[in-house]
């Protein structure tokens, strides 16, 4: 009997433990620069960034969490922590009284305004910066392959970005 295992190449692997070296030291790095900056983490920031860019800065807790990638309960306990420092607000939903809307405040808006440009540095400094132009669209074209496999129903909004040659600001 044979092994059905498609066991990796040295190759393989070598790419597969760099990927996860990155997955694990990134959000370390991003948690410490918002941490040190705004009091936050990269996942408080990310939640007010997507209500920050929603229509009238408000949206479903549930839209919210799947958009996040978060577990309603997960979601639920940092809503309240947010709340608690007056950075966002939370409500029944006037379409559907069972639902909960999240809506951020103008003081969150002020909070992540402040935390961008450190963010911003940090993604520069530690992924952006290390690569070519070229390596960017590189990065950008494997991360949505395997985005395509991850996130085939294109939940996170990362499978709308769009990878442009012209320079344009944008906070992340």
């Amino acid at each position: 009997m044979s092994d059905p295992t498609r066991w990796l190449s040295d190759e393989e692997s070598a790419a597969w433990v760099r990927l996860v070296a990155v997955a694990e030291l990134l959000p370390t790095a991003l948690d410490a620069q918002l941490g040190a900056d705004a009091g936050l983490t990269h996942f408080e920031y990310l939640a007010l960034m997507s209500l920050a860019g929603a229509p009238e800065r408000t949206m479903r807790m549930t839209a919210l969490a799947s958009l996040t990638n978060a577990t309603l309960p997960r979601l639920s306990h940092v809503m309240r922590r947010l709340e608690d420092r007056g950075l966002v607000r939370r409500f029944p939903c006037p379409e559907d009284r069972r639902a909960t809307n999240a809506s951020i405040t103008d003081d969150g808006l002020a909070l992540i305004e402040r935390a961008a440009p450190g963010h911003v540095g940090v993604v520069r400094e530690t992924v952006l910066d290390a690569l070519t132009p070229e390596q960017q669209r590189q990065l950008y074209d494997i991360a949505g392959a395997i985005l395509a496999r991850l996130d085939p129903d294109e939940r996170l909004n990362a499978t709308n970005c769009q990878f442009s040659q012209a320079p344009e600001r944008r906070a992340v």
